[in-house]
């Protein structure tokens, strides 16, 4: 199973590099006692913890619609990028509060050379992480995975901004900017989670899907070839990576109930296809036109539909 989802296979290649760097940084940073490497550390340990949560969300979140579950279980990826987003605002506060001691308390570091090359490591090692999940989270449209990459290119950033502040402290011994930064950092962390957290209150509150997607199933129904003659109440929300919409598809009244499931079925299927995760319901009202042609000579239908799809 985890081999042939890629989502899951992301989430684990995702756990393994976290790990892999948290261990090396918390090994320098207590040798060496800088904040800004323990700084980088902590938010590697995080990063176990959020790729662990993504993992076991995504694998709940895969999981086919059931009898309790008629939706399916999309919205455990919104809890999970969620409780990530508090997380990394409790990590981004604790490190404030540190730097604040080691500021009063004008902390020296040693061993600095070895967090300047672990910082430089760390910030190529999560520039190859960010980039594969931000890959997969763009090919499956996973929340959660966008957001563990969202980690991962913070590190980068993080990573470069800590090592260029111990290279002016080797240089000019300013030890304090070690912890100056440190807060820094912290203050990136916490806007970057509170960008998460309003997504995630987006989707649990079942927020309306984005306008460029709403705009996409417009155009999708109004060039569906077939007798409608228009549509009317759309509704959308996102649960995980699963986009729910439904809405009411006008057709003849002279329809048989065949044609008009066929004609249903037929856009249900294609909006399904165009866009990755739909999950469509269509309810079908009569045309409620006075005076009726008939199906095969109705002008709404031709003046909705352009000449290259009437025939399809």
């Amino acid at each position: 199973m985890y081999i042939n989802n890629p989502k899951l296979r992301a989430a684990v290649f995702s756990i393994c590099g976290a790990l892999t760097l948290a261990i090396i940084k918390l090994t320098v940073a207590i040798l060496s006692g800088s904040m800004a490497v323990m700084a980088a550390a902590i938010d590697s340990i995080l990063d176990i913890l959020m790729s662990g949560v993504n993992f076991m969300a995504i694998r709940h979140a895969e999981q086919p619609p059931d009898q309790s579950h008629p939706f399916g279980h999309g919205k455990f990826e919104t809890l999970a990028t969620l409780f990530q987003a508090f997380v990394i605002t409790a990590s981004g506060v604790w490190i404030i509060y540190e730097s604040v001691i080691r500021l009063s308390h004008n902390t020296k570091i040693e061993n600095i050379d070895h967090g300047i090359w672990v910082l430089a490591f760390s910030a190529v090692v999560s520039w190859f992480i960010a980039s594969h999940l931000r890959k997969v989270a763009k090919q499956t449209d996973s929340s959660a995975l966008e957001a563990d990459s969202l980690h991962f290119r913070m590190d980068i950033y993080s990573n470069l901004g800590l090592m260029a502040g111990l290279l002016m402290v080797r240089w000019f011994d300013i030890y304090w900017l070690d912890a100056a930064l440190s807060i820094l950092v912290a203050l990136y962390i916490l806007h970057e989670a509170l960008q998460l957290i309003k997504r995630g209150l987006r989707d649990i509150l079942d927020h309306e899907l984005p306008e460029d997607i709403q705009q996409q199933i417009h155009q999708l129904i109004t060039t569906h070839g077939g007798s409608v003659a228009g549509y009317h109440g759309l509704r959308t929300r996102r649960a995980g990576s699963i986009k729910l919409m439904d809405f009411h598809l006008e057709v003849c009244k002279d329809m048989t109930v065949k044609e008009a499931h066929e004609l249903t079925d037929n856009l249900e299927k294609k909006i399904e296809r165009e866009i990755l995760g739909a999950n469509v319901t269509i309810h079908i009202e009569p045309c409620m036109v006075k005076e009726c042609p008939g199906k095969d000579n109705c002008e709404i239908v031709k003046n909705r539909i352009p000449a290259r799809f009437r025939d399809i």
